[in-house]
């Protein structure tokens, strides 16, 4: 990163930490939305991004994070920071399995993106019918009727999710960047770019491929966590639905595969963009059902169409902010 970059950066997150100031709890609660999509996102991205693992099911990973955690607070009292040790531990024995499957018979590319829909739409039919979370009726976390804010237990306003999503997206990017820049993020740049090459010089594929798993199935458990305590209700058919899976990838699709702030650009620009749509609709007057899936499906086609990398690089490359390897500085 320049330094204008980095410059642009700082002010970027000053002026993340600045919204609850000056902004209603309308705009709060779409931030915190786009927040959680990028901290997703970017789970997402280790795997898919860093070592070329496409997974089309990773509500899984949401889904088991969320009921995980829901259900040690109502049935056992133990909190959510608590709870999420366990949720990622359930999540990453998921991925484990899955990857052991994929990889030691050979289950590679498309073949393994439908083995991960699969296995989620599995835990889907197997939670809508699973009294002791609710079922296809619903699991309910109880709020605090005192009130106030309590990060403990993830209990309060919109303004502590906001920070707690702002957190958890800030870690997420400051891991991934350490993780890229790690032997293993090597690895997984060598496995990702050609495998069998990388296996011919030493590469160990069937490890570097279950750790991208199992390191992406931990994180996402987390975003599952933060969302059943934020909206206190999970039902499994939008839970695990294959359509949550497609809005976790999108904003690392749209931002820029394989980047470090992709994911955080696009969720930056998909939600609002939802939500502009739907604003622009009401306005119109116009009732016309599936017309705002038509506009935003339309605007990702001119998007994935004309900046095939992602917004991130060009956006990027045109304002400086980034050098290649052994440039100086043009900032």
């Amino acid at each position: 990163m320049t330094r204008r970059g980095a410059l642009l950066f700082v002010l970027f997150v000053a002026a993340l930490l600045a919204v609850p100031l000056v902004a209603d709890r309308y705009v709060v609660s779409v931030l915190t939305t786009v927040l959680w999509f990028a901290y997703v996102g970017q789970a997402w991205n280790v795997m898919m991004g860093f070592s070329g693992l496409l997974s089309l099911g990773h509500a899984l990973y949401v889904g088991l994070g969320a009921y995980v955690s829901a259900a040690l607070f109502v049935h056992f009292g133990i909190g959510p920071w608590l709870g999420l040790w366990a949720a990622m531990a359930v999540a990453v024995a998921a991925g484990a399995f899955i990857g052991f499957l994929g990889f030691r018979f050979g289950v590679r590319g498309v073949h393994f993106a439908l083995l991960t829909i699969a296995f989620a739409e599995v835990a889907r039919i197997a939670f809508d019918h699973l009294a002791w979370t609710g079922g296809s009726g619903g699991f309910f976390i109880p709020v605090d009727a005192a009130g106030g804010d309590d990060l403990l237990n993830l209990r309060g306003s919109p303004t502590l999710f906001y920070y707690v999503a702002l957190g958890l997206t800030l870690g997420a990017l400051a891991l991934a960047r350490v993780l890229l820049h790690s032997r293993l993020g090597y690895r997984w740049l060598a496995v990702r770019e050609d495998a069998e090459a990388a296996e011919a010089v030493g590469v160990n594929l069937f490890a570097a491929r279950m750790w991208a798993v199992m390191v992406s199935a931990a994180l996402t458990a987390v975003g599952g966590v933060f969302q059943a305590f934020y909206f206190n209700t999970l039902f499994p058919e939008q839970v695990f639905a294959m359509g949550r899976s497609i809005e976790i990838i999108l904003p690392a699709i749209v931002g820029g595969i394989g980047t470090l702030f992709g994911p955080i650009l696009g969720a930056f620009i998909l939600t609002p963009l939802g939500e502009g749509l739907t604003h622009a609709i009401a306005l119109t007057g116009v009732d016309v059902p599936g017309l705002k899936l038509l506009f935003y499906g339309t605007a990702l086609v001119v998007i994935v169409v004309f900046l095939p990398d992602g917004v991130w690089p060009w956006l990027a490359a045109r304002l400086r902010l980034t050098r290649r390897p052994g440039e100086d500085d043009p900032s």
